[in-house]
């Protein structure tokens, strides 16, 4: 399971036009790509480390603040464009794996303390951003 996280200062996702998920204070933008062997043990990892990763301001985590997280499904993080012109995406899950496991860490997620949005599954979404820093980091689950 990989992740992209951008501090954010406010972050919403839009489809067909309407507002689906949005935090309007200090947050994590998370994009969230899933792979063919991740499971439960890959989603407890990986929404123990957003809720508590010290990328706010101020060494900060979501638990300390109470921040909310705005998560979008990204199977494109497993592009793989080292060969040709054209990435192919063979190593991420297809939807029928990858959406309960991106489910499963929102609502993981959630069980901890993080008031989290999401996106739709699947969706051609429009992601708008005021990125706090900038500040990006890279998760991938061990």
């Amino acid at each position: 399971m990989r992740a992209v996280v951008q501090r954010v200062s406010s972050a919403s996702v839009t489809v067909d036009g309407q507002v689906v998920g949005a935090i309007d204070s200090p947050g994590l933008l998370v994009y969230l790509g899933v792979t063919h062997d991740d499971g439960p043990a890959e989603v407890e990892w990986m929404a123990r480390k957003l809720h508590t990763l010290r990328i706010l301001r101020d060494e900060q985590s979501l638990s300390d603040t109470g921040g909310g997280a705005l998560v979008v499904s990204q199977f494109t993080l497993y592009g793989d464009a080292r060969k040709g012109r054209r990435p192919t995406w063979v190593a991420a899950a297809p939807g029928p794996v990858s959406e309960p496991l991106y489910d499963a860490v929102c609502s993981a997620l959630a069980d901890l303390g993080t008031r989290v949005e999401r996106g739709v599954f699947g969706a051609a979404m429009t992601v708008a951003s005021v990125n706090d820093g900038p500040f990006t980091v890279w998760l991938e689950t061990p």
